[in-house]
Formats: C-alpha cells, structure tokens, sequence
C-alpha cells in the first residue's frame, strides 16, 4: 500500500492524519528527500524519514499535531495545516550523521478525503509526479503533472506559492520466477515487501498458496516458455522448476531473446556446464550464455536451505537492479 493509500484510509477510519515528508537535506541524512511517514492519530504510522532520533522527534511532533482540535488543524509550531522544519542533526539531535534535514509536515482531515482519493488512485496506477504549491495559508495544493514540469526539481525547500516538484511512487522491476517448490515460495516471501512486479509461473496449480503477496501474480501454464516471449524487456528472469530439461528449454529461450539484464538458474556448477553445452548447440552466442547465471545467489552465502537460498538470491537481485541505468 503506498503513500496516499495509508492517507486516505487513515481518513476514513480515524478522521484525521499526518504526512511528513523530508524536502531537502544536506549531508550525510539517514533519508533522502522523498522519505515518507504516514502518521495516525493512534500513534501508528507508514514508512520512515530515517529512524533514530530524528524519526522519534518527528513522530512525537505529528501526534502533537494531530492532537490538536479538529477545528484548527494545524502544526502548533507553525499555525497552520502545513510546516516546514529544518533539523541539524548533530547539534539537535545529537545525530552522528551531521547533516541538515528538512522536513514538511501536513495535517488532513475528511475534508481532504476528495483530493487525498484522487492522489491514491493515481498512486494505484504507477509511479507519478505532482506540481505542488505551499500556498499563504498553510495548505499544499497538488496538480497531476501530465505535461512538461516547468517548476523547481524535487529536492528544493518548498517556498511560499513557488511551485515544486514531488515523484511518489516506485518503479517496479518486474521478475519472472518459474517454479512454485520449496525455493520458489521461500524466494516469494523474501521479494514481497522489495520494489518488484513478480509473475510466478508453475505447469502445476495445485502448487500455489492460496493466498500470495499483494505483488505477486500467480500464472498457471501449460507451456511456461510462452511467458518468456510476451515478458517484457529489462525484466529478471528465475528459472527454479522441479525439471532440469524444463530448466533448460526456459532458460535458453530467455537468454536467446538476449533483453533480460538477469537470467537465473537454480543448480550447480556442474548443471551449468552441461546447460551451456545445450545452449551451443542452440545457436546461442557464447556470450550471452556466459552471461546466466548459475548457481544463484550472492556467492559468498553457501546455506542450501530454501530461506537461506531466498535471501542470497533477493539480495543478488537488489544488487542488478541497483546496477540498471536510470
């Protein structure tokens, strides 16, 4: 669930919530600008600014804020609906950091809840920016940004009705995993809560929790190497199936197609060889077929059990996707 999500059902469940989001910073900060912390009237909240010090303080000014009575719903510091605070890490908070974070807090109550569903049904779509304004009276007016931004790039201290730029959202990677064994439900678990749009795939359905994470989609099919050819390009591919020759005929038409930045399959060095062998045999250029990569996982996490297999692979995905150009 993302950010106007939490708003917008903290609306409706608690009548108000607080939204702080870090605009600015200046050396080493725990967040960059873009952090997000969704707080409730209950003392539960969404997201982080960082954790620590600067996050508890943070917290306890969102409760003071909406503690507030309704009819002047506003930062105490500020007298208004909107804030803006600069806070020196070092000196403030005693912080080892020592950088400079500035933070943005808005209050909402029901009568945003139009504006604020607006915002979550963007949000529900994808990635997506906003051209924002601070205006007089304490309050951020928020325009979808379909064409061309003329206004300051995310990251400028918000001024007084000077337009800036916020993204919301995250790009998801989307993941091919083939096989829904022990491997492939501890690998599901591991990629739920990472900025990834997996499609997992198993001939067999009866193999399929019944329920699965809320980024996860379960295909049932009879001839899985179809759903290398509709995959689109940049996508990750994770061949983790019960056959080796289904291994085989998956992952060389991955690798054959030659736009997937991380072809993966489960098995040994010596599974390895005897797949490349096959891919030559195929035509596949010897370079592309260098570039599977099997075993999976990070190198240096020998566990075999199926958790421990999971998070060396999480972990090697991370790594490629930080690798990706922007």
């Amino acid at each position: 669930m993302g950010v106007w999500a939490n708003i917008r059902d903290t609306l409706a469940s608690h009548g108000r919530a607080a939204l702080v989001s870090v605009v600015r910073t200046a050396g080493s900060a725990p967040r960059e600008s873009g952090a997000r912390l969704v707080v409730r009237p209950d003392g539960g909240f969404y997201g982080t600014v960082g954790g620590g010090r600067l996050e508890l303080e943070v917290l306890a000014a969102a409760q003071a804020a909406l503690a507030t009575d309704a009819t002047s719903t506003g930062v105490k510091s500020a007298g208004a609906r909107a804030g803006l605070r600069t806070w020196t890490l070092g000196p403030d908070l005693s912080q080892c950091c020592g950088g400079i974070v500035t933070t943005l807090m808005e209050i909402f109550d029901r009568r945003d809840q139009e504006a604020v569903a607006a915002l979550a049904k963007a949000e529900a779509a994808g990635p997506f920016t906003t051209v924002s304004r601070l205006g007089a009276d304490g309050r951020v007016a928020r325009t979808l940004a379909f064409d061309p931004i003329d206004a300051p790039p995310p990251g400028r201290k918000p001024e007084p009705d000077a337009p800036f730029v916020e993204n919301f959202g995250e790009a998801f990677t989307p993941v091919l995993v083939f096989g829904a064994g022990h491997v492939g439900r501890a690998l599901i678990l591991a990629l739920a809560p990472l900025p990834f749009a997996v499609r997992w795939i198993d001939t067999r359905a009866d193999q399929f929790p019944s329920h699965v994470p809320a980024n996860v989609v379960p295909v049932h099919a009879t001839e899985p190497e179809r759903e290398i050819d509709e995959a689109p390009s940049g996508a990750f591919v994770l061949v983790l199936t019960y056959a080796h020759a289904l291994d085989y005929s998956i992952a060389a038409r991955a690798l054959a197609r030659n736009v997937f930045p991380y072809v993966g399959m489960i098995g040994s060095s010596t599974k390895r060889a005897r797949f490349e062998s096959h891919a030559q045999k195929l035509g596949i250029p010897h370079d592309v077929i260098t570039s599977l990569v099997c075993p999976i996982g990070i190198p240096d996490i020998f566990g075999k059990t199926p958790p421990v297999i999971a998070a060396a692979v999480a972990a090697q995905l991370l790594i490629r996707r930080e690798q990706m150009p922007t």
